[in-house]
């Protein structure tokens, strides 16, 4: 619990999870494709778990379930997973559960980028906000977490505003980048040409960074092509099809792949006849998919450098420092919060009870 908030918040409000520190990549990408239907496991698992209200975030870096249980119920972390992913090996060593100011806290956290791989990202609030609405509009919840979610959103608006979190905040992409630079050593981007198989959110990010540090030429790659040329064309660069992937990747120096794809786009079989054709060209790919875009096997071929998303770690490391100084600032700013939403609690129970109570003495008489 809190330590400085002179109020509590119900234990029932919990978050229980996996995520980049607690379980590693080839868990999550499990995880990620177990269900394609996020809302309907959602119902399911609010049934089966006993759950008043529920909100599921799944995201490449961490799978949560908020929720409230009824009054007086355990929160059983192994059933719920075992809901969210039964093929997926026993998680008890991966998970963890928070209850009541520390869910709260836990919550604020996310939204705001500090429990993030990358410390200030800003895709995650936006991905909290899209679970939670979504969660709002399949009526999956009620008075409290409508009350804590939104409390998160200003808290991490707050913070933003408040501390450097705001000021140039990177993203996985962003770091993706970085670590493409630090691989191709002192000419870094400049000169090079990229490969992005994906044109999503993360492909467009990647995108906009490489562009800042002065990547020659882009080609994307998608399974549509539509948004493959849209995405492109932002960017000056040319849009191709996945049937021609292979042929692209015989000329660009680096590929960085986020798709959204359940099964591997890039594989060690048909990589290693474009290696030969590079010869001492080498190859620098970065997966930030999970699930994983590309084989893992490629590592293996001669040429080829290859880092998934838990390999980027060395280089998050690097970027904590900056924020060390405003994390006494948010500490504050989160303890504040929670303990104007602990009040808030506190206040509409009390208004319950006496209407309640008023309720039985207009019967009574």
């Amino acid at each position: 619990m809190s330590r400085s908030s002179q109020h509590k918040i119900e234990s029932r409000f919990f978050v229980a999870g996996v995520n980049y520190r607690t379980a590693p990549v080839e868990i999550r990408e499990r995880m990620s494709v177990a269900h394609p239907d996020r809302l309907e496991v959602s119902r399911l698992l609010q049934l089966k778990a006993g759950l008043s209200e529920v909100v599921v975030l799944w995201t490449c870096n961490r799978v949560e379930i908020y929720g409230t249980t009824l009054r007086d119920a355990e929160v059983d972390v192994a059933s719920m997973f075992e809901c969210l992913a039964r093929e997926t090996p026993n998680l008890a060593s991966h998970t963890y559960c928070h209850c009541g100011n520390d869910a709260v806290k836990h919550l604020f956290k996310v939204a705001s980028g500090i429990d993030s791989m990358v410390m200030g990202e800003t895709q995650i609030t936006g991905q909290v906000r899209d679970a939670y609405e979504a969660a709002q509009e399949a009526k999956l919840v009620g008075k409290v977490l409508n009350s804590v979610f939104q409390k998160a959103l200003r808290t991490a608006k707050r913070i933003r505003t408040q501390t450097s979190m705001g000021c140039g905040a990177r993203s996985v992409g962003g770091v993706a980048v970085a670590h493409a630079r630090n691989a191709l050593g002192e000419k870094g981007l400049r000169q090079h040409s990229v490969l992005m198989i994906g044109a999503g959110e993360m492909a467009a990010c990647c995108l906009r960074h490489l562009q800042k540090k002065g990547a020659c030429s882009v080609v994307v790659a998608n399974r549509s092509l539509e948004r493959a040329r849209k995405l492109a064309a932002e960017f000056n660069g040319k849009a191709i099809p996945l049937d021609e992937l292979y042929t692209a990747m015989a000329e660009v120096d680096i590929v960085i792949s986020s798709t959204g794809s359940p099964a591997i786009i890039v594989d060690r079989q048909r990589l290693e006849p474009v290696m030969q054709t590079r010869k001492t060209r080498p190859l620098v790919m970065i997966d930030i998919a999970v699930p994983r875009d590309i084989d893992p096997g490629v590592a293996e071929i001669k040429g080829v450098h290859l880092h998934d998303i838990d390999r980027l770690e060395s280089t998050v490391r690097q970027t904590l420092g900056q924020w060390e100084q405003d994390l006494e600032t948010c500490e504050q700013i989160m303890e504040q919060e929670i303990e104007a939403l602990a009040r808030q609690f506190k206040n509409r129970h009390a208004a319950h009870n006496r209407s309640h109570h008023a309720a039985n003495v207009a019967q009574a008489v």
